[in-house]
């Protein structure tokens, strides 16, 4: 559903837009809503954004995280403050969409079109976040990560067939198209090996005797995963790899040689800036969200200790040394399947198939889809059903133990 007051044919400068960059990562979360200036057109994404804000406050301000460490009260008040952050980010961020992204499309002034709106985009993105919870109170999985997974699939039967439509005229295009579908199955394979990698600390938990029941002595396990920063530092990389063609867009010209290379998504200098954000960020995030000192501190008050590593700061100076090991490797791999779309469409792929060969829709796909099943696969196993595989390997995750912090 449309804006009211706006006209639809008047919006293919905005659907020009969100065809690449940023914007195409806010029109990939909303489904299309975006570009078609919707009354959903902001979706889930202030959510988002307040929540990486309130991860942040976590680690930064004691006040958060004496609130993290309270248990279900501290979340239930974490979860709310952000409801409240997100309501302040759609009161800036609705009257920006309106006026940036709109531009010419907008039919009135302040009074009697962009507050109105304002308060409509609010509530919608409130609407998708209650919908959201709804599908995780009642359902399986986590209810945002679901509408954002719909958000990316519902664009896959298009990109696809505007992929079938490109080869079908072509010489030999269906077997162009199954070996673009084969080597799509390759990437999504390399992006499960990416979600689930993990390195395992072996942790032990002395024994302890209360009344006639021993409890400890339990070999268990720490998993550090290899992209602890999930698709974060792409995120990030995105949104500063924007302020070229936003200035741009500002100064009203299209500009030459080095600075015309980085607003092309397909430029070598693009790219290769690109990807040194992206393990910038990786670095970066991973060490504000692991905390390998903490991790420490758990250990030793539950009686834990990893085998031939003294409690304490020896602990800590272990985990940290494992986590920079795994940071670089998982950071290169993350910002291979960054660029994999641009040498996909490079290769002569559909820009908007090529889309689903990396980047974050890959790894929004691949990591809500694989933790679905395994939630799945645990409520099947509670209930003493075999679960989605009868013989052979199980889903990665749904067994072992595992340290909790």
């Amino acid at each position: 559903m449309v804006l009211p007051g706006v006209n639809p044919y008047d919006l293919e400068a905005m659907q020009a837009m969100a065809s690449s960059g940023i914007l195409n990562l806010l029109d990939m979360f909303s489904g299309g809503a975006f570009a078609n200036a919707s009354i959903f057109a902001l979706g889930i994404m202030p959510y988002i954004s307040a929540s990486i804000v309130m991860q942040l406050a976590g680690f930064a301000i004691p006040a958060f995280q004496k609130l993290q460490r309270e248990g279900e009260s501290g979340r239930t008040k974490l979860n709310q403050y952000t409801r409240f952050l997100t309501v302040v980010i759609l009161l800036f961020q609705g009257p920006a969409y309106l006026v940036g992204a709109l531009g010419p499309a907008a039919p009135g002034g302040w009074f009697d079109f962009i507050i109105p709106s304002t308060i409509i985009l609010a509530a919608g993105s409130m609407f998708v976040l209650w919908l959201g919870e709804r599908i995780t109170d009642k359902g399986v999985g986590n209810g945002i990560s679901f509408i954002i997974l719909i958000g990316i699939i519902s664009r896959f039967p298009h990109a696809l067939g505007a992929e079938i439509d490109r080869l079908s005229n072509a010489p030999g295009g269906f077997i162009v198209l199954l070996l673009t579908l084969l080597a799509l199955l390759a990437v999504i394979a390399f992006g499960i090996m990416m979600v689930q990698g993990n390195r395992k600390v072996p942790v032990q938990y002395a024994k302890r005797v209360v009344g006639n029941k021993q409890y400890g002595g339990v070999r268990q396990y720490i998993p550090l995963k290899v992209n602890a920063a999930n698709v974060m530092p792409i995120i990030f990389a995105q949104a500063i790899m924007f302020i070229p063609i936003t200035l741009a867009g500002f100064a009203q010209r299209e500009g030459g040689g080095f600075w015309a290379a980085l607003m092309n998504p397909n430029s070598f200098w693009y790219n290769l800036i690109f990807v040194t954000l992206i393990i910038t960020f990786t670095y970066f995030y991973t060490a504000i969200t692991i905390n390998p000192t903490q991790m420490a501190e758990d250990l030793k008050r539950n009686n834990g200790f990893i085998p031939g590593v003294k409690p304490g700061k020896r602990t800590a100076e272990y985990i940290d040394t494992i986590m920079s090991r795994l940071v670089l490797p998982g950071s290169c791999a993350l910002a291979l399947i960054a660029i994999l779309p641009v040498f996909a469409s490079l290769m002569g792929v559909n820009m908007q198939f090529a889309q689903f060969f990396g980047g974050t829709s890959l790894l929004i796909l691949v990591g809500v889809c694989l933790d679905t099943l395994q939630q799945i696969e645990s409520h099947l196993l509670m209930r003493h059903y075999p679960g989605f595989l009868k013989s052979g390997a199980k889903i990665k995750g749904r067994t072992g133990s595992i340290a909790a912090y």
